[in-house]
């Protein structure tokens, strides 16, 4: 049986840090074939990076720039590590 964790308000805390909310959504959720180059660099100075790869990672998010990876970057990160 799965159960599904729902996220509280102080779970989700740190999103309120990610320069990502300072920035947008257009960036890190680019339409397909579009370039993620411009996510990944705003990523690379966030300093909850690793926060938010691991949100992502935990949620299965398939969409979007998380974390500074992409969503076939996440795939591959997760066949390698679970």
């Amino acid at each position: 049986m799965h159960i599904e964790t729902i996220a509280t308000p102080d779970d989700l805390a740190w999103q309120q840090e990610a320069l990502c909310a300072q920035t947008g959504g257009d960036f890190f959720f680019p339409e397909p074939g579009s370039s993620v180059r411009d996510a990944k660099r705003i990523c690379a100075l966030c300093p909850i990076r690793s926060a938010c790869l691991e949100y992502a990672l935990s949620n299965d998010e398939r969409f979007g720039v998380w974390g500074g990876l992409s969503e076939k970057e996440r795939l591959a990160l997760r066949r390698t590590t679970y």
